[in-house]
């Protein structure tokens, strides 16, 4: 338990699954206190949370990259200006590597929605999305264990 919360056993990786790939939507949540709560608990091993965790929230960032590329379709050349012109920016003068930062909270969503924007390749997108998130959630696992 964290200051102590806990998370009901019928909740449990259903719930890790929900919160995870709902917060790297473009709705708010933080999958973090999930993920820790259901690690200090102790009902399941950490890998099995990390690796969960890390693909429900890069399913949840590619949802986002789906909607920016189906945003460009319905946009471009309507004069309209495009979405987020900071992130655009990044991308377009880092290239994918840019994504392995799509955990952060805030420029994350406009980095998942950019790469849609600009119709990058998905396979690598995905990768380096996943890359990302895995290794913050394997990082925040660490710390508490």
């Amino acid at each position: 338990m964290i200051a102590g919360w806990e998370i009901p056993p019928e909740w449990g990786l259903g719930g890790l699954v929900l919160s995870a790939f709902l917060s790297s939507t473009l709705l708010p949540g933080s999958s973090e206190l999930v993920l820790l709560l259901l690690a200090r608990q102790g009902s399941w091993q950490p890998q099995t949370l990390l690796w969960i965790a890390a693909l429900a929230n890069t399913l949840g960032a590619m949802t986002t990259y789906g909607v920016g590329r189906l945003a460009a379709v319905g946009v471009r050349g309507t004069g309209h200006i495009d979405p987020d012109a900071r992130a655009l920016a990044r991308l377009r003068r880092w290239g994918y590597p840019a994504l392995l930062l799509s955990w952060v909270p805030l420029i994350g969503d406009a980095l998942c929605l950019a790469a849609g924007w600009l119709r990058l390749r998905w396979l690598p997108v995905a990768a380096l999305l996943w890359a990302g998130k895995f290794a913050r959630y394997g990082v925040l696992l660490w710390l508490v264990q």
